[in-house]
């Protein structure tokens, strides 16, 4: 589930680890379903432990914690892609037996981060400069949801026969964006989503760019949405409190914010989406 805003708050909650040196990394054992990790769990714990923590960045949906120098090895990326359960934690995490890596910091307030995933689909990836750029360059991620224009959008999806709903979740396209923040960029511009990429005007590509980078910006200044059972939280086990700004995402039923009229919810892509049927009418 966590998309742009979610990772972001992710990433904002562990800036206290830039500057410290990691002491020992460990991938607690567990009967549950194991992560995909390279390189193999004993090769990456080796080559993080006595580093250097330079940065956190985001990619896309992605955590990217810089990994600065050291003797033996140069710099490198512990790339964690949170996928639909994963979070990553400065404090005691929901329940042990999901704790997938844990990083031991030596000296400051904070004395660890782990990353916790239920259901077990994250990833964890340390990679060197040339695989990031695989993983997460211009081949793979469109423009960052929070800075894309009309002119990315218009170029890469104006001739396309994809529903707009659907399209927005492609990666390539824009990197961010998920089912979530779909659903409310379309109802902020008053786009249905079945509506084919290629009959949306230059215009219009511009407003949902707008929309866009407004809608997660919001989301992220709320530290993203906890939805559900709340499985989300921020890196102090917070919930986020965009959910309670969401004009139609989990609001079947409901009063549209703008008309009043019940929000509809269809399965697009294979994917829950809401809209208003009159705000957003075909």
């Amino acid at each position: 589930m966590p998309e742009l805003p979610e990772v972001e708050t992710m990433c904002r909650g562990l800036v206290g680890v830039v500057g410290r040196r990691i002491v020992a990394a460990t991938l607690p054992r567990s009967r549950v379903r194991p992560l995909s990790v390279r390189p193999a769990g004993a090769v990456l714990v080796r080559r993080l432990a006595g580093r250097t923590i330079a940065g956190v960045h985001r990619r896309g949906k992605r955590v990217v914690i810089e990994v600065a120098e050291a003797v033996s090895w140069p710099r490198e990326w512990l790339v964690i892609e949170p996928r639909m359960t994963g979070q990553m934690l400065v404090v005691d995490p929901p329940t042990e037996e999901h704790v997938r890596l844990v990083v031991q910091l030596a000296g400051g307030a904070v004395h660890r981060f782990l990353f916790w995933d239920r259901r077990g689909l994250g990833t964890i990836r340390l990679l060197d400069d040339r695989g990031l750029e695989a993983a997460c360059g211009a081949a793979k991620l469109g423009p960052d949801g929070l800075v894309v224009t009309g002119d990315d959008l218009a170029t890469r999806l104006g001739r396309s026969r994809r529903a707009v709903k659907a399209a927005l979740l492609d990666q390539q396209v824009v990197a961010g964006i998920g089912n979530i923040y779909a659903s409310e960029i379309l109802h902020r511009v008053a786009i249905h989503p079945r509506t084919t990429c290629r009959r949306i005007r230059r215009d219009d590509w511009e407003q949902i760019a707008a929309a866009t980078r407004r809608v997660l910006a919001e989301a992220v200044a709320l530290e993203g949405s906890s939805i559900g059972d709340e499985t989300y939280r921020t890196a102090d086990s917070r919930p986020g409190r965009a959910q309670k700004r969401h004009r139609v995402y989990d609001r079947e039923g409901k009063p549209c914010r703008r008309c009043r009229t019940p929000i509809e919810r269809i399965v697009l892509a294979q994917r829950a989406t809401f809209f208003c049927p009159n705000c957003q009418a075909r």
